[in-house]
């Protein structure tokens, strides 16, 4: 725990240029039956979909089958980028598998994001891949925020899109069902893949993190669910004007009308101190939640509690109500 909390403390102290943190989530939903269309090994650029597969090749042909935790490592724009690999023992290289792609928060890393988010847990009980990815000085370029990835102007939308070419060449993953998460920064970067990655990842989930790029324009409409605690002093729920920030309910507004959803959000989930209300009337029949926790701070509910950080809410699970949230919004 002790390394979550150093990373976060200096998060909190040193701020961000322009954002990190916001809230979403959903509750509970039946699973989403998967897609059977098939992805060839990618020799395609970084964050373009990939190509077809051969007419009458075999689904993952020449996939192994491989289970527990790997480090994968690639060249990229003259650095090596690397990220941490969760396969669950119920993987099958024959099944075409879900994925989820869960960003660190600014100055953490990728093993602290796995410990702070459960999120690998999740993934065992449920059977889908989790790619922890490693940010450049702990930090993601999402558009305002942050760090040496921000002022570097790192391009970590074809970092995911590389690693996602990585996975469909060597695990058997579903194209329909590849899902984007985050904390923090690592949320700030979930939304940013929402806006330019929207061929790739399906739906994405942000806990304490801001979308604020100034254009944001998916070709289809993206499902979001967006945690974010009342008390969170770092991204605070209200917006800040010093710091450049939205407000949460504003940035869950604005991808309700990027989505072309109708008519008033609804509350879905109501549980002690988390309220989720949802813009469920959307195209291509997408979904915009807001997850609010009364009282929570920079946190990830359900997750390793970081006291510094302010309450971590234990009325719901991020991680799974993330995961119940993609289920039922793979690729249109």
């Amino acid at each position: 725990m002790r390394f979550v909390l150093v990373s976060y403390l200096a998060f909190a102290v040193a701020g961000c240029g322009a954002a990190a943190g916001d809230p979403a989530a959903g509750q509970p939903t039946s699973p989403a039956p998967g897609a059977t269309s098939a992805a060839a090994p990618a020799t395609n650029e970084p964050g373009t979909p990939p190509p077809p597969p051969t007419p009458g090749a075999p689904d993952c042909a020449g996939r192994v089958k491989l289970a527990g935790d790997f480090t994968w490592s690639f060249e990229l724009g003259g650095r090596t980028r690397t990220a941490n690999v969760h396969v669950p023992l119920a993987y099958d290289p024959s099944k075409r598998t879900p994925l989820v792609v869960n960003a660190h928060g600014y100055t953490d890393t990728a093993e602290g994001q796995a410990s702070l988010s459960k999120m690998t847990e999740t993934a065992d009980a449920n059977g889908f891949v989790v790619l922890h990815p490693q940010g450049v000085a702990n930090s993601w370029n999402a558009g305002a925020c942050c760090g040496t990835a921000m002022s570097s102007e790192l391009d970590d939308v074809a970092f995911v899109g590389k690693l996602l070419d990585e996975a469909e060449a060597k695990l058997c993953v579903d194209p329909k069902r590849v899902f984007a998460s985050g904390m923090s920064n690592g949320g700030f970067l979930a939304h940013r893949l929402a806006c330019e990655l929207d061929g790739r990842v399906a739906a994405v989930g942000s806990v304490a993190g801001l979308m604020t790029l100034a254009e944001c324009a998916p070709k289809r409409a993206v499902p979001v669910l967006q945690f974010h605690g009342t008390s969170d002093y770092v991204v605070p729920y209200r917006g800040s004007i010093s710091l450049g920030f939205p407000a949460v309910e504003d940035v869950v507004d604005a991808w309700a009308k990027r989505d072309g959803c109708t008519g008033a959000p609804t509350e879905t989930y109501a549980k002690g101190d988390v309220t989720c209300v949802t813009h469920a009337s959307c195209k291509d029949n997408a979904e915009v939640t807001l997850c609010t926790v009364e009282g929570g701070g920079h946190t990830w509910p359900g997750g390793m509690p970081v006291p510094a950080l302010g309450k971590t809410s234990t009325a719901i699970s991020a991680s799974d109500a993330l995961w119940s949230f993609f289920q039922k919004h793979p690729m249109p």
